[in-house]
């Protein structure tokens, strides 16, 4: 989906790039990456210094039905557990194409912009941006399995700074 936003609705705050440093499965710091590659958390300035949020901007995000997904895996492996049937490295393959799919379909209906797809690592909230989409994250993972979950790659687009 590619959707004209006022750029006014993008909340952005240093303490979004934190997240990056939350505990998760096997990682008990959060991200190896903070802190160590330029395009990771702390060293990325915020979003408003990369793009103009004085021109017109997008959002640019695709769905991927996650929750089908984990139950094929299900079906196919039954002694799996949730953790295992919704691993990422098994969907996030297909989620990262269909959204490389609608991020060239952006860049040939305007070539001449940027799309910043590491704009949470730039202090986005998109929690509170896809609200103003009608859209719920849910940021519980593994989520307790259902049919009916989708998960969101995002990005935005505008003219570089």
């Amino acid at each position: 989906m590619i959707t004209k936003i006022n750029p006014e609705i993008i909340e952005l705050d240093k303490n979004f790039q934190g997240i990056c440093k939350k505990p998760y499965h096997g990682h008990a710091k959060g991200c190896p990456n903070y802190g160590k590659r330029k395009d990771c958390p702390p060293n990325l300035s915020l979003l408003d210094d990369s793009l103009d949020f004085e021109k017109d901007m997008y959002l640019i995000y695709t769905s991927y039905p996650v929750g089908k997904f984990a139950e094929r895996m299900r079906k196919t492996h039954s002694e799996w557990t949730d953790r295992q049937i919704y691993n990422p490295r098994l969907w996030q393959p297909t989620a990262r194409k269909k959204h490389r799919e609608e991020i060239q379909k952006f860049m040939e209906m305007h070539p001449k912009l940027y799309v910043e797809t590491n704009a949470e690592a730039r202090g986005t909230n998109f929690t509170a941006l896809m609200k103003t989409q009608g859209i719920d994250l849910n940021w519980q993972w593994p989520p307790e399995h259902n049919l009916e979950n989708i998960t969101y790659r995002i990005s935005i687009g505008g003219m570089k700074k």
